[in-house]
C-alpha cells in the first residue's frame, strides 16, 4: 500500500497570524482510496516542545467520518476558517517553544492513522536570545523553527 498523501495550504500566510484573525486554508488526501478511509480530523492547535513536559491545546476540532454520511468522500478538497484565540502566542524560547499548526488526521479502516501538520505563527512575539558566559562556546541565540507541513505514519 501506498503512504497516503496529505496536503495542507494555509491562505494570506504571512509572518504572523494575529489574535482575533481568522485562519482560513484547505486540506486534501491523495494517494489513498476513498474506500479505505474510515475518517479525517481537522485541528488548530498548539503544542510545546523542550525541556520538561510537553503540553498540547487544542483550539479548533472536526472530524468527517462515513459513519456520518456514507455517500461522502473522504479525499475531497475541504475549506477550513477557524477564528484564532488570544493565547497562548507562538514563542521561540531557549528552553521551551510554543508552536501552533493546523493538522490534518486521517483514519484507514486496516487501523492505520496518518497525520500531517502546517506549522503557523500566532503573534509576533520575539525570539528568545540565550546569555552565555563568556568562554562557554555554546551558541548565542536560539534558532527559530521553519513552517511547513511534516507526514507522518502514527502508532
Amino acid at each position: 500500500m501506498r503512504i497516503p498523501l496529505i496536503s495542507i495550504k494555509i491562505d494570506n500566510r504571512t509572518v504572523a497570524h494575529f489574535p482575533g484573525d481568522s485562519l482560513k486554508g484547505e486540506y486534501q488526501i491523495d494517494a489513498v482510496d476513498p474506500d479505505d478511509l474510515r475518517a479525517v480530523e481537522l485541528a488548530v492547535l498548539w503544542y510545546t516542545e523542550g525541556k520538561g513536559d510537553e503540553d498540547l491545546g487544542v483550539h479548533s476540532f472536526e472530524r468527517r467520518t462515513t459513519d456520518d454520511d456514507p455517500t461522502a468522500n473522504l479525499v475531497e478538497l475541504q475549506t477550513f476558517d477557524v477564528q484564532l484565540p488570544n493565547s497562548p502566542l507562538s514563542y521561540e524560547g531557549v528552553l521551551i517553544k510554543i508552536r501552533w499548526c493546523v493538522r490534518v488526521r486521517i483514519f484507514l479502516k486496516s487501523g492505520k492513522t496518518y497525520s500531517a501538520d502546517s506549522v503557523f505563527q500566532l503573534g509576533n512575539v520575539p525570539d528568545a536570545v540565550a546569555i552565555l558566559k563568556s568562554g562557554s562556546g555554546e551558541s548565542d541565540h536560539a534558532v527559530a523553527g521553519t513552517e511547513g507541513a511534516v507526514a507522518r505514519e502514527e502508532t
